[in-house]
């Protein structure tokens, strides 16, 4: 599977368009993370543990996406877009979505 967020992929045509396909995750913070961004807030750097959970949601999300479009019969994915949002205090959604298509090399 292809995936791009370009609305082509170079050397490639789309020939079959099958439409809007989606993942999503919604994960928690928990209080061991919290302590130590708390710590980071004081000292600076980067926030180690919150950037593998957003890195594991973004991977998680992703792959539902490309479950969706492989049970469509795509072999690809053009204009893929990624959100977040709170859906309740501590926990957030990471939302992929994009076009599933059809592709051939030119």
């Amino acid at each position: 599977m292809q995936l791009v967020n370009t609305e082509s992929i170079p050397g490639n045509r789309i020939v079959e368009v099958k439409g809007l396909v989606s993942g999503s995750t919604i994960r928690a913070r928990n209080i061991g993370r919290d302590i130590g961004a708390a710590i980071k807030n004081i000292t600076g750097g980067e926030l180690r543990d919150y950037t593998k959970l957003l890195s594991d949601s973004r991977s998680e999300a992703t792959q539902r996406m490309v479950e969706q479009a492989a049970e469509m019969g795509a072999n690809a994915i053009v204009s893929i877009r990624y959100e977040t949002s709170a859906v309740a205090a501590g926990a957030a959604e990471l939302f992929a979505y994009g076009t599933a298509v059809v592709t051939e090399a030119e």
